[in-house]
């Protein structure tokens, strides 16, 4: 649907003021914080349990991190840059799903058994961590391509914590890495849907208008 030079004009405003925010930008630091935190607990989880899906975990982690960060660069710019930041992030995201993809196959490879009580545990404080994130950004999810980025990250990872967690309880009932590696590829899909996602709303948003024909 298309929309005339006023709704274009107030919908980039509305964009403008959402993004400036002083809520927003108390979250984004609150996040940003956090998940720094996240990285370094699951990326040591991680190697000591043997978990692809906790590694992956902890590398979203810090690619989230680095979002926030670039987010609050972009604060208070031009629409063009935080769509443009916007397509970074959905490019890293679809990045991140394709290294699950191959980290998941060597693991398979090199055939690892993860330790599911480790899995377990870290899991469960994951989940609290982006849980607590995803309802803070809650409220600022329908703005720009930038700001729903940052929803969908924030989202995604609740999931994908929960799949950690239902992980470990399947490598502790089998006694195999079947289950670390299927959530690990539930992890790379979710990632690359939200990347696609967000690459799509960035490039739509970076678009020319078209000129109007009277």
């Amino acid at each position: 649907m298309s929309c005339d030079c006023h709704d274009h004009c107030t919908i980039e405003s509305n964009g403008r003021e959402s993004a400036s925010h002083p809520g927003w930008r108390r979250a984004l630091w609150i996040a940003l914080a956090l998940n720094a935190l996240m990285f370094v607990v699951e990326l040591s989880a991680g190697l000591h349990a043997g978990s692809v899906s906790l590694l992956a975990d902890a590398v979203d982690f810090a690619g989230d991190a680095a979002n926030y960060g670039l987010s609050l660069a972009v604060l208070g710019m031009a629409s063009v840059w935080r769509s443009r930041a916007a397509l970074v992030k959905g490019l890293s995201m679809t990045a991140y799903g394709l290294f699950v993809v191959a980290k998941a196959g060597w693991v398979l490879h090199l055939g690892i058994v993860p330790e599911p009580l480790t899995m377990g545990v870290v899991g469960a404080l994951a989940l609290a961590v982006n849980a607590g994130v995803a309802v803070l950004l809650y409220a600022y999810r329908s703005g720009d391509a930038n700001m729903r980025s940052v929803w969908l990250c924030s989202r995604n990872d609740a999931l994908s914590n929960i799949a950690v967690m239902l992980a470990a309880l399947g490598v502790f009932g089998t006694g195999s890495a079947w289950p670390d590696l299927v959530v690990a590829g539930v992890m790379a899909a979710l990632a690359l849907s939200a990347g696609v996602t967000v690459v799509r709303h960035a490039l739509s948003e970076l678009r020319p208008p078209l000129p109007l024909h009277h």
